[in-house]
Protein backbone atom coordinates (compact mmCIF):
# COMPACT_ATOMS: atom_id res chain seq x y z
CA UNK A 1 0.00 0.00 0.00
CA UNK A 2 1.15 3.52 -0.81
CA UNK A 3 0.19 6.87 0.71
CA UNK A 4 -0.82 10.08 -1.02
CA UNK A 5 -2.15 13.59 -0.43
CA UNK A 6 -4.82 15.13 -2.67
CA UNK A 7 -5.86 18.76 -2.53
CA UNK A 8 -9.24 20.34 -3.11
CA UNK A 9 -10.61 23.78 -2.45
CA UNK A 10 -13.30 23.20 0.20
CA UNK A 11 -15.67 25.73 -1.38
CA UNK A 12 -15.51 23.67 -4.62
CA UNK A 13 -15.39 20.10 -3.24
CA UNK A 14 -14.84 19.45 0.47
CA UNK A 15 -14.18 16.34 2.54
CA UNK A 16 -17.83 16.53 3.65
CA UNK A 17 -18.82 16.37 -0.04
CA UNK A 18 -16.72 13.22 -0.40
CA UNK A 19 -18.33 11.70 2.69
CA UNK A 20 -21.75 12.42 1.15
CA UNK A 21 -20.81 10.40 -1.97
CA UNK A 22 -20.71 7.25 0.18
CA UNK A 23 -19.03 3.99 -0.76
CA UNK A 24 -19.05 4.68 -4.50
CA UNK A 25 -16.73 7.64 -3.97
CA UNK A 26 -15.96 10.37 -6.45
CA UNK A 27 -13.89 10.78 -9.58
CA UNK A 28 -10.88 13.03 -8.87
CA UNK A 29 -11.34 14.94 -12.11
CA UNK A 30 -10.04 18.19 -13.51
CA UNK A 31 -6.35 17.66 -12.74
CA UNK A 32 -4.26 19.21 -15.52
CA UNK A 33 -0.74 18.71 -14.25
CA UNK A 34 1.38 15.87 -15.65
CA UNK A 35 3.14 15.09 -12.38
CA UNK A 36 -0.18 14.87 -10.52
CA UNK A 37 -1.65 12.74 -13.31
CA UNK A 38 1.36 10.42 -13.19
CA UNK A 39 0.94 10.12 -9.42
CA UNK A 40 -2.66 9.00 -9.97
CA UNK A 41 -1.52 6.48 -12.58
CA UNK A 42 0.78 5.00 -9.92
CA UNK A 43 -2.03 4.51 -7.38
CA UNK A 44 -3.39 1.09 -6.44
CA UNK A 45 -6.77 0.10 -5.06
CA UNK A 46 -6.84 0.64 -1.32
CA UNK A 47 -3.99 3.18 -1.25
CA UNK A 48 -4.61 5.69 1.51
CA UNK A 49 -5.03 9.41 0.79
CA UNK A 50 -4.86 12.47 2.99
CA UNK A 51 -7.64 14.86 1.91
CA UNK A 52 -6.25 18.39 2.07
CA UNK A 53 -8.34 21.56 1.98
CA UNK A 54 -6.32 24.06 -0.06
CA UNK A 55 -6.63 27.85 -0.22
CA UNK A 56 -9.27 27.95 2.55
CA UNK A 57 -7.95 26.29 5.69
CA UNK A 58 -4.76 24.82 4.21
CA UNK A 59 -5.08 21.68 6.30
CA UNK A 60 -5.31 17.90 6.14
CA UNK A 61 -8.87 17.17 7.24
CA UNK A 62 -9.57 13.53 6.42
CA UNK A 63 -8.48 10.15 5.14
CA UNK A 64 -9.75 8.64 1.92
CA UNK A 65 -8.82 5.60 -0.14
CA UNK A 66 -8.46 4.85 -3.83
CA UNK A 67 -11.53 2.91 -4.99
CA UNK A 68 -11.02 2.96 -8.79
CA UNK A 69 -7.78 2.88 -10.75
CA UNK A 70 -6.68 5.51 -13.25
CA UNK A 71 -9.16 5.97 -16.09
CA UNK A 72 -10.03 8.72 -18.59
CA UNK A 73 -11.12 11.96 -16.93
CA UNK A 74 -14.80 12.44 -17.78
CA UNK A 75 -14.46 16.23 -17.82
CA UNK A 76 -12.37 16.28 -21.03
CA UNK A 77 -12.10 14.57 -24.39
CA UNK A 78 -8.31 14.93 -24.25
CA UNK A 79 -6.90 11.40 -23.80
CA UNK A 80 -3.83 12.70 -21.94
CA UNK A 81 -5.83 13.32 -18.77
CA UNK A 82 -6.72 10.52 -16.40
CA UNK A 83 -7.93 10.32 -12.83
CA UNK A 84 -8.76 7.88 -10.05
CA UNK A 85 -11.82 7.60 -7.84
CA UNK A 86 -11.54 7.99 -4.07
CA UNK A 87 -13.94 7.49 -1.19
CA UNK A 88 -13.94 8.84 2.36
CA UNK A 89 -12.61 6.65 5.16
CA UNK A 90 -12.70 9.01 8.15
CA UNK A 91 -12.31 12.63 9.18
CA UNK A 92 -9.28 13.52 11.26
CA UNK A 93 -10.03 14.20 14.95
CA UNK A 94 -7.86 17.33 14.67
CA UNK A 95 -7.03 18.89 11.29
CA UNK A 96 -3.31 19.28 10.60
CA UNK A 97 -2.47 22.64 9.05
CA UNK A 98 0.27 23.45 6.57
CA UNK A 99 1.89 25.58 9.28
CA UNK A 100 1.81 22.56 11.64
CA UNK A 101 3.55 20.46 8.97
CA UNK A 102 6.17 23.14 8.32
CA UNK A 103 6.88 23.40 12.06
CA UNK A 104 7.39 19.64 12.50
CA UNK A 105 11.05 18.71 11.82
CA UNK A 106 10.10 15.12 10.94
CA UNK A 107 8.13 16.49 7.96
CA UNK A 108 10.89 18.71 6.55
CA UNK A 109 11.19 16.50 3.45
CA UNK A 110 7.45 16.16 2.82
CA UNK A 111 6.31 17.25 -0.63
CA UNK A 112 3.53 19.36 0.94
CA UNK A 113 6.15 21.38 2.83
CA UNK A 114 8.42 21.84 -0.18
CA UNK A 115 6.01 22.03 -3.15
CA UNK A 116 2.73 23.44 -1.94
CA UNK A 117 1.33 23.75 -5.49
CA UNK A 118 1.29 20.04 -6.48
CA UNK A 119 -2.32 18.85 -6.14
CA UNK A 120 -1.67 15.08 -6.03
CA UNK A 121 1.50 14.07 -4.22
CA UNK A 122 3.14 11.07 -2.60
CA UNK A 123 3.50 10.76 1.17
CA UNK A 124 6.03 8.42 2.75
CA UNK A 125 4.93 5.90 5.37
CA UNK A 126 6.89 7.78 8.04
CA UNK A 127 5.25 11.09 7.04
CA UNK A 128 1.84 9.37 7.09
CA UNK A 129 2.45 8.19 10.66
CA UNK A 130 3.63 11.63 11.83
CA UNK A 131 0.58 13.43 10.37
CA UNK A 132 -1.74 10.81 11.87
CA UNK A 133 -0.04 11.31 15.25
CA UNK A 134 -0.43 15.09 14.93
CA UNK A 135 -4.11 14.59 14.09
CA UNK A 136 -4.74 12.53 17.22
CA UNK A 137 -4.99 9.11 15.56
Amino acid sequence: MAYWLMKSEPNVFSFDDLVARGAKGEEWDGVRNYQSRNNMRAMALGDKVFFYHSNVGKEVVGIAEVCALAHPDSTTDDPRWECVDIRAVQPLPKPVTLDDCKAEPRLSGMVLVNNTRLSVQPVTEDEWQVVCEMAGL
